[in-house]
């Protein structure tokens, strides 16, 4: 972050009147913001009621980071809200309005408004109670941290910020609008938006902020494992999400996020030395991010979590052999069955759940390429068992290699190489990505003179099999070999 890029100004309290850099940090917001936000303005004002661009909208703008959706704050009821936009707004919403929310769009722009309010949590409740409030005063002092402390009111552009936002801004540091601990206490997510925006933003929390976060972590309990793992999406699709898993293992957050992290931090002794897992498996978070940037990749949720977690299985399956030697067999088994585990419990969706531990357990595949021996036949079922994750798969298996031994890691770079060449040759030839046996359900019905039913599954099963080991066949040659495997199995028309 280019602090050049934001106003700067002194003492913890704004000055009675705005100032030049303030009005040009406006002008900046603003220049980023949809004009349609300033009618609004207007049509709220000319009802007698106030209206303000509040929270990372704001924030945004002023990092110079493209705004996307537009948070709003308002003194008007949910209700009042939806007859004020009735005819100004192309498309309304309000699956948030027991929270005070209610959504638009107009021209393409999404907004969103929200009745000034608080929330809280009562000690064992996993849901906020929300009390509406009566100025934005009151709103922004229940807001997380103070760089989302900020707003500008409509259509004055008269820019708010009774926290000091924006030299927290500048400082890159996330405090809160008051005791972190009455903070913590309204709602314990906070704790986990914290570890996301450091993440997100290169921020660094606050020492207070890091304490009350440490002492508090426990409050997490209360909080849904769905609201919890939206902010573990936005943390690990951030530019630094090993700055995220970091601080949520230091502050004793993973624990009620993702408990089996800390777990890989195994202890070394001089009699069984091995890689320590919990740095190894960052370091191949890392390595993944890169060839994902390397590779023109978007930020890929399930990749990264299979990077974080593609050794999660080896404190269960550590075993100590002679010579000093530890063994982690079946690891990729175990880590794969606790991954899916992991992220059911926390509600993440089945496409993911299964995509991660299906990577979990693929990752050591490749290691049994060796010098290049595979038959093309291995090198089929390779890329058939990734299937979809196949160039996931590939970016994993690559950036888990951490030796810092380079001629060993060259080689296992060059085998790498050669296996993606093979793929890509084989795909072109036979299209790898849909491969299917040379005979259909129906076909196999009809070669065989049988009926639908569970042999036919496992002779599609065996024609798969002969497809994986020889590659494409013609039609009479997979019939013949479709009859001569009944014969061996003793299937006849009347079976």
């Amino acid at each position: 972050m280019s602090n050049t890029a934001l106003p700067g100004r002194t003492g913890q309290n704004p000055p009675a009147e705005p100032t030049a850099d303030r009005r040009e940090a406006v002008a900046r917001l603003f220049s980023t913001v949809d004009e349609s936000v300033a009618e609004l303005g207007e049509r709220f004002a000319a009802a007698g009621y106030e209206l303000a661009l509040v929270g990372g909208p704001v924030r945004d703008a002023l990092l110079g980071r493209e705004v996307h959706d537009l948070d709003l704050t308002t003194d008007a009821v949910p209700q009042r809200i939806l007859e004020l936009v009735d005819g100004w707004a192309d498309a309304v919403w309000t699956v948030g309005i027991d929270f005070g929310t209610v959504g638009l769009r107009r021209k393409g722009v999404q907004l969103e408004i929200t009745t000034y309010r608080s929330e809280s949590y009562s000690p064992k409740s996993r849901k906020p109670e929300v009390d509406y409030g009566t100025s934005l005063s009151e709103d922004l002092v229940r807001r997380d941290f103070t760089v989302n402390a900020m707003a500008v009111r409509l259509p004055s552009r008269e820019f708010a910020d009774p926290f000091g936002g924006l030299d927290d801004l500048r400082a890159g540091r996330l405090r809160t609008p008051g005791l972190p601990e009455d903070s913590f206490s309204d709602d314990p997510l906070r704790i986990m938006r914290g570890v996301r925006f450091a993440a997100q933003l290169g921020f660094e929390l606050a020492p207070e902020v890091r304490e009350a976060a440490s002492a508090m972590a426990d409050r997490l309990k209360i909080v849904s494992a769905e609201r919890i793992r939206d902010e573990l999406t936005k943390l690990m699709v951030s530019p630094a999400p090993r700055l995220g898993v970091e601080l949520m293992v230091d502050l004793g957050l993973a624990p009620y996020v993702l408990p089996e992290v800390p777990k890989m931090r195994l202890e070394i002794d001089e009699h069984h030395r091995h890689k320590d897992v919990y740095e190894h498996s960052l370091t191949v978070l890392d390595q993944a991010i890169d060839l994902e940037r390397s590779r023109g990749m978007e930020p890929d949720l399930v990749l990264r979590l299979a990077a974080l977690l593609h050794d999660v299985g080896k404190p269960k399956t550590r075993a100590f052999e002679s010579g000093g030697r530890v063994t982690f067999h079946h690891h990729e088994v175990v880590g794969a069955s606790m991954s899916k585990s992991r992220l059911s419990a926390l509600r993440f969706s089945k496409d993911v759940v299964n995509d991660v531990s299906k990577l979990v357990a693929l990752h050591l595949r490749f290691h049994g390429y060796g010098k290049g021996e595979w038959t093309d036949s291995a090198v089929r079922r390779y890329a058939r068992d990734a299937g979809h994750l196949l160039e996931r798969l590939h970016v994993l298996t690559r950036a888990d290699c951490t030796t810092r031994n380079r001629r060993k890691a060259a080689a296992l770079a060059r085998a790498y190489d050669d296996i993606e060449r093979r793929i890509d040759r084989l795909a072109e030839e036979e299209e790898l990505n849909s491969i299917r046996p040379d005979l259909d359900g129906n076909e196999i019905q009809g070669v065989l003179g049988i009926k639908p039913g569970p042999l036919v599954g496992k002779a599609y099963r065996y024609m798969l099999e002969l497809r994986l080991e020889n590659g494409p066949m013609e039609k009479e040659a997979a019939e013949a070999a479709l009859r001569e495997w009944a014969r061996e199995q003793g299937i006849t028309e009347e079976s």
